[in-house]
């Protein structure tokens, strides 16, 4: 694997020490480690850890296979509290030697679930810098795949305990400009349902101005109330790259790899942190990261940046994580202006100079692809910069933006420029492709075409633009709904409309009855989707801020896929019963705080297993107590508690709370198949699911039971790929914005 190009045009920037060459290029053409990371919540998330120091690294120590001594998987020293992990064997150690086997069903099943989370190890490095605690307002501006915002969902949510949800009163949005991908971001945050996330399709560039209810600015002196823009505390900038960093694992680079790429994707990728810059509170923080080498790429666009806007600065971070090795950012480098490697013009005067007029309008390269005169100042050295030869990692790039700190005494006082009044337009949603299997052409002007900043951006210098946010507003929200049908700014998108219920909604009232919910219940946060605003089948739940955002802002706008998570559902519950509300098994730990505790049930040990191993067990099959308990019960949504300890074949860490639904004769455990087959490995060591003995067959549909049984279908989710896709990490974004 080797490519003339990529050695001399990286040789041409000095990256690497010469006497630290060979060793890069060799770790560039091993493959890459298996990496992984323990996610959810902290008390789960060390239970799980515990089972994998004490069960499988012990397991898998002395493993020899066809002569060979396999290493068991060690922990990644710089990830904190000891959650990641990494391996390296062959994909024919995993299926043919027992033990690793054994350990590879363990890790598919539980990412499946969403307990672990298959990623490569300097993908976890932005959201460990950016520092998110539950109060802070974050978005994720480049955020398909998901792996990265599944890392800033888990520490918006650090307060969540191994059973329940908490509603942190911050949020997190996460876009991406691909709607396809926009709905994987979806699918993957149902792994960690939360009220405070949600989901937007636009180009991350021109990301629009969001508004928070009106306020008073100064109330004594009766002055008027204006809107407020929403301005966020984190900003993580992951931004489409070349990933050129990814060799390792897209071997397809090595033959179709050229530098114009990485200079095809300069402008985009400055735009998009220059929105940012605009959208960050006065204390905020931004971290912009790529999986490119390439310094047009990195320390290029954090200088054109900074340049545009003086009042960031970069931040050391050199303290932090002090077990990762990493190399500082550079200040020099010479862009190629061709595919041919010509990296001879120093400036880019040398180079604007051997231009005709007519060439000097047409061409891909600008004045920011060169080191600016002041990159020294810029102190580019705080930058971090990942190579693959230092701790056998991809290759990776990370800088943390914040803004300097302010000489006024008046540091806090929120600052209000007209530019900010001004409404960016949002285009439909565009795509800029690469295939990482293929780079195409260089063809920037048709891949990247200019795009239209806003009033906000050209007529004014990129300068502090903030409202202070007054808290009070956001609780204004709670009794405030749409009413009639709101005129929409793109007609074209297509996703369902975001309606409120009244807290005297009789369906939301009969649904609080049903479920046994508590005062406490925020029930004026709950929305449902669709034209009408009727209540007619599934409830959303969200806190406050993303109550606040959704009803202050035109969806179709900001293009609106997702809000909150979905907790509810309605149950047609067969012929001749009335239709009944129930908690989904996603939806539990968000509502499990406001259950009355008296209707829980107990169980042992022994329940569980027969709800495992049976779809729809019979009342009858149970012993006493619990057999008693539940055929005393009416038909409807139940929750059963399986309490922390022990029995003869496993042991809970901590309870086990899940939802039912008993019927007129039987019991259905309402949890999908997959997050029963990792909860039975997970406590038995073995899949004992019916699931799993039938060969994964599908479960048994309710037209092929007893007729008036009122027996339901447990909750599936989408269906996975191969085991030995689960395994493949779900890569950064080297390829879409």
């Amino acid at each position: 694997m080797k490519n003339e190009r990529f050695t001399s045009y990286y040789k041409a920037q000095h990256i690497i020490p010469e006497e630290e060459w060979d060793q890069f290029m060799e770790a560039l053409r091993r493959p890459l480690p298996t990496t992984f990371r323990i996610a959810g919540s902290r008390e789960i998330a060390h239970a799980l850890n515990d089972a994998i120091k004490k069960t499988y690294v012990p397991l898998l120590s002395d493993v020899v296979f066809e002569g060979d001594i396999v290493p068991p998987p060690s922990r990644i020293p710089w990830y904190p509290e000891d959650l990641a992990w990494q391996f390296n064997v062959s994909k024919k150690v995993l299926r043919k030697q027992q033990a690793f086997k054994k350990f590879h069903s363990f890790l598919v099943h539980e990412t499946e679930v969403g307990n672990i989370s298959r990623q490569e190890a300097v993908s976890m490095l932005p959201p460990l810098f950016l520092d998110v605690q539950p109060h802070h307002k974050v978005v994720d501006m480049c955020a398909a795949p998901g792996s990265k915002t599944a890392q800033l969902l888990e520490a918006l949510h650090a307060q969540d305990t191994a059973t329940a949800t908490s509603i942190p009163p911050g949020l997190l949005i996460a876009n991406d400009s691909d709607s396809k991908r926009a709905h994987l971001l979806i699918h993957q945050s149902a792994r960690l349902p939360s009220p405070a996330f949600m989901v937007t399709n636009l180009d991350a560039s021109i990301f629009p101005v969001l508004r928070l209810p009106a306020t008073t600015v100064d109330p004594r002196r009766g002055v008027k109330k204006s809107s407020n823009q929403l301005l966020f505390d984190r900003i993580l900038c992951d931004v489409p790259c070349s990933g050129d960093g990814t060799l390792r694992k897209n071997i397809g680079i090595w033959k179709r790899w050229q530098p114009m790429d990485g200079n095809g994707l300069h402008s985009l990728q400055t735009r998009i942190l220059q929105r940012a810059m605009r959208m960050l509170e006065p204390d905020g923080r931004i971290v912009y990261s790529t999986c490119s080498l390439n310094p047009v790429e990195n320390e290029a666009v954090i200088a054109a940046a900074l340049n545009s806007n003086p009042d960031f600065q970069l931040i050391d971070v050199s303290a932090q994580l002090p077990e990762l090795v990493r190399r500082p950012g550079i200040s020099s480098w010479a862009p190629t202006v061709n595919r041919t490697i010509n990296t001879t013009f120093i400036t880019w005067d040398a180079y604007n100079e051997t231009l005709m007029e007519e060439q000097r309008a047409d061409s891909k390269m600008s004045e920011t692809h060169w080191p600016p005169i002041n990159a020294e100042s810029l102190q580019l050295q705080h930058c971090m910069r990942i190579y693959p030869h230092l701790q056998d990692t991809g290759g990776f790039f990370v800088a943390v933006l914040e803004r300097k700190p302010r000489k006024s005494s008046h540091a806090s006082v929120a600052v209000k420029r007209d530019a900010e009044e001004a409404e960016i337009p949002v285009p439909e949603a565009k795509k800029v492709k690469l295939d990482l299997g293929g780079l195409p052409e260089p063809q920037p002007s048709a891949s990247f075409p200019p795009t239209p900043m806003s009033e906000d951006d050209s007529s004014h210098p990129l300068a502090l633009d903030t409202v202070e946010a007054d808290v009070q507003a956001v609780t204004d929200t709670k009794n405030t709904t749409f009413k009639g049908k709101p005129k929409l700014s793109d007609p074209s998108f297509k996703e369902m409309p975001y309606t409120f219920l009244e807290p005297n909604d009789p369906t939301l009232i009969s649904c609080i009855d049903q479920l046994n919910l508590t005062a406490s219940f925020p029930s004026s946060n709950i929305l449902v989707r669709n034209p009408e605003g009727d209540a007619v089948r599934s409830f959303y739940l969200t806190n406050d801020l993303v109550k606040a955002v959704v009803l202050n802002n035109d969806y179709t706008r900001m293009r609106l896929m997702t809000s909150g998570t979905k907790v509810i559902t309605k149950q047609e519950a067969g012929r001749g019963l009335e239709a009944q509300f129930r908690v989904l098994g996603e939806g539990l730990p968000v509502v499990l705080p406001y259950i009355d505790p008296s209707v829980i049930l107990d169980a042992e040990f022994a329940t569980l297993k027969t709800l495992l191993m049976t779809y729809y067990p019979l009342c009858t099959s149970f012993a006493d107590p619990f057999r008693s308990v539940i055929e005393n019960k009416s038909p409807g949504s139940l929750i059963v508690r399986f309490p922390a300890g022990g029995s003869n074949d496993s042991t809970l860490s901590h309870d086990l709370l899940l939802p039912l639904w008993k019927s007129n004769v039987s019991v259905t455990l309402m949890i999908d198949k997959k997050a029963k087959s990792a909860l039975s490995l997970r406590l038995f060591g073995e899949d004992i699911t019916t699931a799993a003995r039938d060969g994964g067959k599908k479960a048994p549909q309710t037209s092929q039971l007893p007729q008036n049984t009122g027996d339901v279908v447990p909750d599936e989710g989408a269906d996975n790929e191969d085991e030995d896709a689960i395994l493949e990490d779900e890569g950064d974004n080297g390829v879409e914005q």
